[in-house]
């Protein structure tokens, strides 16, 4: 082999052996940028329907109410939130007819506990309200109580309403609220209730408060539930990376 043979094989080795390192410094770059995922995240307002309110008005005489929720996501897992909502609430038990009438107001927040999948935006959340009511009752009519059997019932229709009244409580709330398909969501939740405050009324009782619902002599607790339907709708998105195990 004489020495242009023997300088274009030396030639032909390095310019090789520098194509394959070129090639593996390449292929580790990929490797650097496809072990991550972008996507975007999307913030905005939530605004909800409660479906049980709704379906309660539908099945029950005694009863109609509706209320409108609405948070909005200020960072990844704290959301603002808050719902207003009024109640026509029939009292009508064996000795009493009582008719509460009103709306109220609950303001608060919301904080995620669910680690999402890539691009998705469900709820297992945690939150707290404070609730306000203003409402009015109406005493239709009640029955004197008595033990003896031989006279008719003693029934006394007054009529007689106590208005201006109000009523405040602190609520704890937990939930769920999962995507169905596009920016729709459905979602379920339970309230536990401690009543701080509510106007005397005199001679007579609250026994329902609007959004605080059910009302007892022994206890200021009261609970609750619901389900609804969501809409989202986004303001802005952040880009966000997520690295992928290997």
């Amino acid at each position: 082999m004489n020495l242009k043979h023997t300088c274009l094989l030396l030639i032909s080795l390095v310019v090789s052996s520098y194509s394959c390192f070129g090639q593996e410094g390449d292929n580790t770059e990929y490797e650097q940028v496809t072990d991550s995922i972008f996507y975007k995240d999307k913030y905005g307002l939530t605004v909800s329907l409660d479906l049980s309110r709704i379906g309660q008005s539908f099945w029950g005489d005694d009863y109609q109410g509706i209320e409108i929720a609405a948070d909005y996501r200020y960072s990844e897992n704290l959301y603002i939130a808050g719902e207003l909502g009024n109640e026509v609430s029939t009292y009508n038990e064996e000795n009493l007819v009582n008719e509460t009438d009103g709306s109220y107001i609950k303001l608060g927040v919301n904080y995620n506990i669910y680690d999402n999948w890539i691009g998705m935006t469900n709820l297992i959340y945690v939150g707290f309200r404070y609730g306000f009511a203003t409402y009015s009752q109406n005493l239709q009519n009640y029955t004197i109580y008595t033990r003896d059997d031989f006279f008719e019932p003693d029934v006394r229709t007054v009529d007689q309403t106590f208005g201006n009244l109000t009523a405040s409580w602190l609520e704890l709330q937990a939930g769920i609220r999962v995507n169905i398909f596009g920016n729709f969501y459905m979602g379920a939740h339970v309230q536990l209730k401690n009543l701080v405050s509510s106007t005397d009324i005199p001679n007579f009782d609250n026994l329902y408060v609007p959004g605080f619902r059910r009302t007892y002599d022994n206890s200021s607790i009261g609970a609750g539930w619901g389900y609804s339907i969501s809409y989202l709708i986004p303001v802005y998105s952040k880009t966000k990376r997520q690295a992928i195990d290997n």
